[in-house]
């Protein structure tokens, strides 16, 4: 039996990485504990890692906690890998503030700032903020020039990972992709705040790629990309009750720039609000790509279909509603010679409905469908769409270029090209 003394000495040696906290589901790990310093200079990297990799060990639901810290208040925090799999349902609560290096000396060979990696069962909340320092990098950004350039770090990817949520966090001026979600199943982003300023770039809000079942509702995304972009591969996804912008709208794409991509199906965007941004509701393919790869027997275009826009509201937003088949955003595609010009994209599009699209429109053309000559659209649906230009007395217009018939019904403003 053990006496009541050695039981208290017990309780002391295990309290310096394990803490328990009223209520929780198991035991908590919190950095502090384990080294970590809320000094905004010291590199915390091995404490989080250290915190991780015991909670990663232990059965039930034990947490990484990072708590909320006096003095500066914030966790430098260089590139990392939280690896999985863990024995138990991982949560990491984070109250505090974790700050990104600045510039990309410390990103050599590293493609992400945090990556949650092989996990099957993740929550991530707590209210902290991750901040990416976006603004010390983005000058080193070459992407909106060059074709072949490197994409800088995303902030927070999971990669991988099954049953995993985001809620209730901030993503802060990421030097690249905020959240990029790749090769996973489950995901939910609930009640997450990213922002960036307008003028950032590629700093997409949310990335899916190469994943199903994905969720991102209730959210606010304002940055200088897309709120939320959606890949190759991507199926089954839901965007719902996210308000969205400044940025470049809720895209599909850009898909065709890379052979052997994966097919988009079964997307869903309903109930958001977008204002004062680049696009509404997007889908961006390249001309000359999405003929797919490998063997010539095996090859077959890209496709994209399954796909419905409604309830939106849309606040002084350039192209409400735009289907851009010729999308190349560099200033050398615009000058290029028409006979030097890629052939037309061979990305598939069928089967996409915009419905109960209303709200003010900053340009006259509120409905562009431009799709490709080799591959018209196929079974476009308009629905019930009032766009009004922002100077009164001028009515919308929609342009429609290779769009192989569609269905129309109910309000039409701008009337319908199909």
């Amino acid at each position: 039996m053990v006496s009541r003394s050695r039981a208290l000495l017990l309780i002391m040696a295990m309290s310096s990485t394990v803490r328990f906290a009223a209520g929780a589901y198991g035991p908590v790990f919190n950095v502090t504990d384990l080294g970590a310093v809320a000094d905004g200079k010291t590199d915390n990297s091995r404490a989080f890692l250290r915190a991780w990799m015991k909670a990663c060990a232990t059965p039930g639901r034990p947490a990484v906690v990072v708590p909320k810290a006096g003095g500066d208040g914030s966790y430098l925090l260089h590139p990392l890998v939280f690896r999985g799999p863990c024995r138990g349902f991982m949560e990491v609560r984070i109250a505090g503030v974790l700050r990104a290096p600045p510039g990309l000396a410390a990103f050599r060979g590293c493609h992400e700032w945090v990556h949650f990696s092989s996990v099957d069962g993740l929550l991530v909340t707590g209210g902290g903020t991750f901040d990416g320092r976006g603004a010390t990098a983005w000058p080193l950004n070459e992407c909106p020039k060059k074709r072949d350039c490197k994409f800088l770090p995303t902030s927070i990817k999971l990669g991988r990972v099954r049953n995993a949520t985001i809620t209730g966090v901030t993503s802060l001026d990421s030097k690249s992709f905020h959240v990029t979600v790749a090769g996973s199943q489950g995901v939910r982003i609930h009640g997450v705040t990213i922002r960036a300023p307008r003028d950032s770039p590629n700093t997409d809000g949310v990335h899916i790629q190469g994943s199903s079942d994905v969720r991102v509702t209730d959210s606010a995304v304002a940055t200088g990309d897309d709120c939320v972009s959606v890949g190759p591969g991507a199926s089954d996804v839901v965007i719902s009750g996210v308000t969205c912008g400044p940025g470049h709208g809720i895209s599909v794409g850009s898909l065709g720039r890379y052979p052997g991509e994966e097919d988009v199906r079964r997307l869903r965007v309903a109930n958001c609000t977008i204002a004062g941004t680049a696009n509404g509701v997007r889908i961006k393919t390249w001309r000359g790509g999405g003929g797919g790869g490998g063997p010539a027997a095996q090859r077959r275009p890209t496709a994209v279909s399954g796909l419905v826009f409604e309830d939106i509201m849309m606040r002084k937003v350039r192209n409400p509603i735009i289907i851009d088949q010729e999308y190349c955003p560099y200033a050398s595609c615009r000058d290029e010679p028409a006979e030097r010009r890629p052939p037309p994209s061979a990305v598939r599009i069928s089967d996409v409905t915009f419905r109960n699209i209303r709200g003010v429109s900053a340009t006259r053309v509120a409905v562009k469908l431009s799709c490709s000559e080799a591959s018209p659209c196929q079974g476009l649906e308009l629905r019930d769409i009032d766009l009004r230009y922002v100077r009164r007395g001028v009515a919308t217009q929609s342009q429609c270029a290779h769009v192989a018939g569609g269905v129309t019904g109910g309000t039409l403003v701008p009337p319908s090209c199909i």
